[in-house]
């Protein structure tokens, strides 16, 4: 455990030289509560989406109807509806975020327009071909395309979740640290 220690102080010095992590101070903008929480929602709403998108993928597996398709791609829809009003109060919160944050909030947007559009053109097909071809190339491609960009939106969001609490746990570390170093030089 001791050895950890001055590992872990090392590890702060070379984070704070690299400037990969900074407590706030200075011109530094402080993490916003309100965006993290935000994100935090956004985390679980895409984790929610991305189980529901991969659910409607494995139709292209199985021989399921066209209602049963219809049915889960409003779901998936209603998803994406749900997040896209999160993200809406992401966008608008982001005058108030730290610079992470607000590169998060920057990555986040092109994908769930992009997951809105190809969940519009599955919506589309399906109308269109009226369940006659389900099981066609092309309809698989929708399903893994609405899977794979589900996916990677809950992986992005996760990861930046992830970066902040990690960011926060260093922050908390680091003031706990000082001021035990402080101690001891008065003692």
């Amino acid at each position: 455990m001791r050895k950890a220690v001055p590992l872990l102080v090392l590890t702060i010095l070379v984070f704070a030289q690299m400037g990969l992590w900074a407590a706030p101070q200075g011109g530094r903008t402080p993490d916003s509560k309100e965006v993290s929480d935000l994100l935090s929602q956004a985390k679980t709403e895409a984790v929610q989406l991305h189980q529901d998108a991969s659910d409607m993928e494995a139709f292209s597996h199985m021989n399921v109807g066209w209602a049963t398709h219809a049915d889960r791609i409003m779901t998936i829809r209603d998803d994406v509806n749900k997040m896209g009003e999160t993200v809406a109060k992401l966008n608008r919160a982001e005058s108030e975020a730290s610079p992470w944050q607000k590169t998060a909030i920057r990555r986040v947007n092109p994908l769930l327009q992009e997951m809105g559009a190809n969940v519009t053109a599955t919506i589309e097909h399906l109308n269109k071909e009226k369940g006659q071809f389900i099981n066609t190339p092309e309809h698989q491609d929708y399903l893994k395309a609405n899977a794979e960009l589900a996916d990677k939106m809950a992986g992005l969001i996760s990861d930046f979740v992830d970066y902040g609490q990690t960011r926060e746990r260093f922050r908390t570390l680091s003031d706990k640290l000082e001021l035990s170093e402080r101690g001891r030089r008065r003692d």
